[in-house]
């Protein structure tokens, strides 16, 4: 069996043990339908995760996880998993922090290393949501994330409308920021920060980029958050920058119709005729293979908010 870029081989087979990383990971039930419609298999969600695990794994490493289970398909509802429990095999990296929505300790999975990602990926896990901090300063994000969140009455273009003011508003205070593909219907916009700031610090700052945004495009954004004060109007959520909170991570599947995943882009690519379900399953390996991680800067060197404050409108 010949290797793909990932570096393990090919499985083909419905049941199987197989080491990785020096562990033995069992593999079962590889033809489930998780897909009816394309035919999408169980295997094939970790053939996908096999083949570009180079790319994905920097965005795991060192970080909680909070994993959407799909183990019947996507026809299912699923379920969100945080708490390794007792089941984990020992060589899962796993870490205790405290959840004060939860009032208890959650023994988070960290995702460091293949054969942890084939483990998860056996139990169902189509869709990734890593924390924006790591282990080594859990109260200090890596970068700002702001997700442009649509109703149902918006259509795409105008989500990238409000991208493009996003990035509008901060290329006047010389930041740089970083868009990708929900995955679903919306985008998301990410600042470097390279941890210098922390979660109460960020959040600020995000919702005062989400004013901003919201001045010039009012018509067809708000900060409301609850659904019924949003109007029709497209959400800038800035909320997404509280510890504990996720969001797909980029190139993570989604278990939606058309298995898409979150695609980094160009800003070049954000405009009319860019649409979610171009990056799927089968398109976005070789997309990455073409332009490489074009999301790699978001875990580089942090942009300077403060100066950014300084800045004249």
């Amino acid at each position: 069996m010949e290797a793909k870029k990932g570096g393990a081989p090919k499985i083909i087979s419905s049941e199987k043990e197989i080491e990785v990383d020096g562990h033995l990971v069992l593999l079962t039930h590889q033809d489930k339908i998780y897909w009816p419609k394309e035919k999408i298999t169980k295997g094939d969600v970790l053939e996908y995760y096999n083949s570009i695990y180079n790319f994905i794994i920097p965005y795991f490493k060192d970080r909680p996880q909070s994993l959407r289970r799909n183990p019947n398909g996507i026809l299912d509802q699923g379920f969100f998993h945080k708490d390794a429990g007792d089941t984990a095999p020992d060589w899962v990296r796993t870490k205790k922090i405290y959840s004060e929505s939860a009032n208890k300790e959650i023994d988070y999975i960290i995702c460091n290393d293949k054969a942890t990602l084939f483990y998860l990926n056996n139990l169902g896990c189509i869709e990734f949501n890593p924390w924006n901090s790591r282990l080594s300063h859990p109260d200090n994000p890596d970068y700002l994330v702001i997700d442009i969140d649509p109703s149902e009455e918006n259509s795409f273009d105008q989500v990238i409308e409000v991208a493009l003011a996003v990035n509008e508003v901060l290329k006047k205070g010389g930041i740089k920021g970083y868009c990708k593909t929900s995955g679903a219907t919306g985008l998301h916009v990410y600042i470097p920060l390279g941890a210098q700031y922390d979660y109460v610090d960020v959040k600020y700052y995000a919702e005062l980029i989400g004013r901003l945004v919201n001045e010039s495009l009012p018509s067809i954004t708000t900060m409301e958050r609850p659904l019924e004060k949003r109007k029709g109007r497209i959400y800038i959520d800035y909320l997404q920058n509280k510890k504990g909170q996720t969001l797909a991570s980029v190139y993570s599947l989604r278990p939606m119709p058309g298995a898409p995943a979150s695609a980094a882009l160009e800003w070049k690519e954000v405009k009319k005729g860019l649409h979610p379900t171009m990056f799927t399953i089968h398109s976005l390996p070789k997309r990455l293979l073409k332009k490489g991680d074009l999301f790699n800067p978001v875990l580089g060197k942090g942009m300077d908010l403060r100066k950014w404050l300084g800045k004249p409108a």
